[in-house]
């Protein structure tokens, strides 16, 4: 298809071709196949978090539940639950809605809570309604989320401390205080 002209060629075109600035090389070994650059479909989205070792549990729609729940797992909320919740990381769907209190380490709700929440990482959507205080570390709340209550930020002196767990000069107190 192409053809390569000879240095004393022409060309054809009555102008001298230009010499090469290097003699030609052997050509090269062929590179391995994983250094060609291999087009692939984009990764979905993958959280933040590292992966935990505990198992989602959830509260599938239409399920109606009273009592409460604790664990170190994750619970997502899709149905209705009447009790307290404390685990370490919590989503309420839309359609999903607790009343009661709520203690996790990152809580996300586009549902309705109806109670107070305690947790490190509070998120509100544009779709969920919360009546209740909350006491956080960070919190954000997305236009059209509805909050009626009042928002407290806590510290934690300890890293890694869980908001599951009360202080240690909190344990200490509730010790002093029991009985003998």
């Amino acid at each position: 298809m192409f053809t390569k002209s000879k240095p004393n060629d022409s060309g054809g075109m009555g102008i001298p071709p230009a010499p090469d600035p290097q003699p030609a090389a052997p050509n090269p070994a062929p590179a391995p196949a994983a250094a060609a650059p291999v087009a692939r479909a984009p990764e979905p989205a993958r959280p933040a978090a590292a992966p935990r070792s505990t198992s989602l549990s959830t509260l599938s729609a239409g399920v109606k539940y009273e009592g409460n729940i604790s664990g170190a797992g994750d619970l997502q909320i899709e149905g209705s639950l009447k009790g307290d919740v404390r685990v370490a990381r919590v989503t309420i769907g839309e359609g999903g809605s607790v009343e009661g209190t709520v203690h996790a380490d990152v809580l996300d709700v586009r549902g309705r809570v109806t109670g107070a929440i305690v947790a490190k990482q509070v998120r509100l959507y544009a779709t969920s309604r919360v009546e209740g205080d909350i006491t956080q570390e960070q919190l954000s709340v997305e236009q059209g989320a509805w909050f009626q209550g009042r928002c407290n930020q806590a510290k934690r002196d300890t890293p890694g401390a869980s908001m599951l767990e009360p202080p240690a000069d909190k344990k200490a107190d509730a010790k002093e205080k029991a009985p003998a």
